[in-house]
């Protein structure tokens, strides 16, 4: 049973948070919090999905906010620095934000940018992380098969972990990686798991390696414990600049999957200038606490969003759940 509209506003609050640094195009991050008799929860799509797509969102909020506990293996988790397309005198102040972490997943691809953008940033990334640390880089599906083999080879010698979404397309990914079959370089999937019809077809295609799920854009822990299990690849728990209300969310999944031998991407609390919480989920030593998140009255007040963007979230909010009853 789904709430009702007016129950799950009764309580919302919709806010607008600076971050430190452009990313996805934005300087600035809105999310609409829930509270429930579970918890909070947080619904956050992107400005441009629309309601189907921010339905799995919804559905993710009601269930942190609504659901029942869901068992739990591990009282923190490991976490990795993501560091934007920033320029290279830049990296050292972003990664600093982070604390000590071992891992970094660079941003590569942009396309106002060229492949010598991003061979700097990776270079500049090893020179601060030294030969022990850990460089994935993750292009969201922005490279063709041939830029996505250039880069491979122009990114050698710097020891990737592996290559996140280098192409678009399963076709292309499972190209790919019979291309760099003799390279023991791993393929991720993010978007072919988080953003199709079928989150399964790119594990049965044999086109990744691993799969990288988030719990807003799976429809919650649940759908995405499923969704690893099915799938019989190792998982990297990740999120979508979320406020700490929505890395909790993606903690307690990280802390009921089986097995994690990947740092995950729930360190982004470093990217945000304020959060909607006096202690929040920014790393500490590589890693993050799975614990519920409360936010603060006076911080929720800071940084509430404009009227009208309230009456647009909420509109939204009721969008997508008249999709998620008609899925249901």
């Amino acid at each position: 049973m789904l709430p009702e509209p007016d129950e799950l506003l009764a309580a919302a609050h919709v806010v607008r948070l600076p971050l430190v640094t452009r990313f996805r195009g934005v300087t600035e991050r809105e999310a609409l919090l829930l509270h429930g008799p579970s918890g909070w929860g947080e619904f956050s799509p992107f400005l441009e999905y629309g309601d189907e797509e921010a339905s799995a969102w919804l559905a993710a909020a009601i269930e942190a906010a609504w659901g029942d506990p869901i068992a739990s293996s591990r009282a923190e988790v490991p976490v990795n620095a993501t560091l934007p397309t920033v320029p290279v005198e830049q990296i050292a102040a972003v990664l600093e934000r982070f604390g000590e972490v071992r891992t970094v997943k660079v941003k590569v691809a942009d396309a106002a940018e060229s492949l010598a953008h991003d061979v700097a940033r990776v270079r500049e990334v090893r020179r601060i992380l030294g030969p022990a640390g850990r460089i994935r880089v993750d292009a969201n599906g922005g490279w063709s098969v041939d830029a996505a083999e250039r880069a491979a080879h122009a990114l050698a010698g710097f020891d990737l972990e592996y290559l996140e979404q280098p192409c678009a397309s399963i076709d292309e990914l499972a190209e790919l990686r019979e291309r760099l079959h003799d390279w023991q370089l791993p393929i991720a999937a993010d978007e072919s798991v988080r953003k199709a019809d079928d989150p399964l077809a790119v594990a049965r295609a044999g086109a990744a390696d691993l799969v990288v799920v988030k719990v807003q854009p799976l429809g919650g822990v649940a759908r995405a414990l499923r969704i690893v299990a099915e799938a019989g690849l190792p998982a990297i728990v990740s999120s979508a600049i979320d406020t700490s209300v929505g890395l909790a969310m993606g903690a307690r999944l990280a802390a009921a999957l089986p097995e994690l031998d990947y740092d995950c991407g729930l360190g982004t609390a470093a990217l945000l200038a304020a959060d909607v919480t006096g202690e929040p989920l920014t790393p500490v030593d590589g890693r993050i606490p799975v614990r519920p998140v409360e936010p603060d009255a006076a911080l929720l007040r800071a940084h509430a969003a404009p009227p009208e963007r309230v009456a647009w979230w909420h509109d939204r909010l009721r969008r997508a759940l008249g999709v998620l009853r008609v899925s249901r």
